[in-house]
């Protein structure tokens, strides 16, 4: 069940793995949207002829893909960067386009399907009219997705180019306004750095990459690309420790951010799914702070759970409580993010109501 991670994280046993489990690797990776990391990996190794040649073609196709989405993004982003210059609102990257624009290790094969944006929830609504007028519209015109949107969630609606066909995430946090545990955008923004040649194009500090990855990952209610949101996690981790201080800070800003939870979740699984090596002191120190304030997560049922919804999504991995475990954390995900009430009424809605709408539609 972990060959695609000990296949990513172990180039040096390449050699001893058999055709059979090369196949299996291939598609689990093109299932985790992987194979592109794979092909990267080889070549940062310089180990690209360890690799059956069947296999370095699957993986230098998917390689390319997404050398030629990066290429991509960096125009797209600049057209975003042109749209909200005349509203004065810098371009804030989140995820895979931030990891693209700052070159980081992060982005080695990092298929990147959509940009996703944070900005002051007081200019939402003239950063939403400036993206209009360059020709962004919304894909969601249910009445219902765009009041539990607006309403609720951390985000406009997803945008979508007219002519491009380019997908856009506006947000304005990075949780729900009604998650208990969330960080103050005010503060995210504040501590943004330039990249690209561009003082309006920035993305978040490197501690808040890593927190906002960290939250991001262990908030989702669906985890298909949850093994990629890890090596995601593993790659930020992997870079920054380096940067003198690097792990002091990070525990401070995660107790500032009240984003401690999931920075417990995330050093915890990174560590026992892909070997990342974390100081036992930051474990110690971030476990005590969580007793502290009654915090501690319940780890038998979260390694149940998460050592499920971490693998890559193929029926290889899949066991006959897998179903479960996903249902378990879609419930977790939206439990997190809304009063009980919402949720009642939100899930109510989305299992009876929205399949009855799309019918009548059709």
């Amino acid at each position: 069940m972990d060959l695609l991670q000990r296949a990513l994280r172990q180039p040096q046993q390449w050699p001893a793995m058999s055709l059979a489990e090369w196949d299996l690797v291939v598609r689990q990776a093109r299932h985790a949207d992987l194979l592109a990391r794979l092909a990267a990996t080889a070549r940062a190794c310089g180990r690209a002829d360890a690799l059956p040649s069947s296999v370095r073609l699957h993986a230098d196709s998917a390689l390319m893909i997404a050398q030629r989405q990066h290429k991509e993004l960096v125009h797209e982003v600049d057209q975003i960067r042109r749209a909200l210059a005349p509203v004065g609102v810098p371009v804030v990257l989140l995820k895979g386009a931030a990891y693209v624009l700052q070159g980081l290790q992060a982005a080695q094969g990092r298929l990147v399907s959509d940009v996703d944006i944070l900005v002051p929830r007081e200019r939402l609504a003239d950063v939403e009219s400036a993206l209009m007028i360059s020709g962004w519209v919304s894909t969601h015109r249910d009445a219902y997705d765009q009041h539990y949107y607006r309403t609720w969630m951390h985000e406009l609606p997803p945008l979508k180019h007219m002519s491009r066909g380019t997908a856009l995430d506006v947000h304005h946090a990075i949780l729900p306004p009604t998650t208990r545990l969330r960080p103050d955008s005010a503060d995210l923004l504040s501590a943004t750095i330039a990249v690209g040649g561009h003082e309006d194009v920035r993305t978040l500090s490197h501690l808040d990459m890593v927190l906002h990855s960290a939250a991001h990952l262990f908030h989702e209610s669906e985890l298909p690309m949850g093994l990629r949101g890890l090596v995601d996690l593993d790659a930020l981790l992997g870079e920054f420790s380096a940067e003198p201080g690097f792990w002091d800070a990070l525990l401070a800003r995660a107790q500032r951010l009240r984003l401690e939870p999931s920075l417990a979740m995330a050093l915890r699984y990174t560590a026992r799914l892909l070997g990342t090596p974390v100081p036992p002191d930051a474990n110690e120190r971030l476990a005590l702070r969580l007793r502290e304030q009654g915090l501690t997560p319940r780890w038998g049922l979260m390694d149940a759970l998460y050592g499920r919804a971490l693998l890559p999504p193929h029926s290889s991995t899949a066991d006959a409580w897998t179903p479960l475990a996903h249902g378990l954390l879609y419930l977790r995900g939206h439990w997190l993010r809304m009063p009980p009430g919402l949720l009642a009424r939100h899930l109510l809605r989305k299992a009876l109501l929205s399949p009855l709408a799309r019918r009548s539609e059709g």
